[in-house]
């Protein structure tokens, strides 16, 4: 499914100009049919994938408890 650059703004919650801007730098890929770019939707999914890869093993991480030093002598 293709979208216009407005759509993808949206799509990405970013502002317009920096989706034209991210096509101009080839970080998004896109077609000029002549009139508007067209962005083909399903080369996020991998994107947002991964992202949602990284919250988990973060909030996993976040999550271990801080294991007991050994080291630590009771000074009593």
């Amino acid at each position: 499914m293709y979208l216009t650059v407005a759509e993808t703004a949206e799509y990405l919650s970013i502002p317009e100009e920096q989706v034209r801007a991210l096509i101009l730098e080839k970080k998004i890929r896109a077609l000029f049919d002549g009139e508007q770019y067209l962005v083909n939707k399903d080369q996020f999914t991998t994107h947002f994938e991964q992202l949602e890869k990284y919250k988990e093993w973060i909030n996993d991480y976040l999550k271990e408890p801080i294991p007991e030093d050994p080291d630590v002598k009771d000074e009593d």
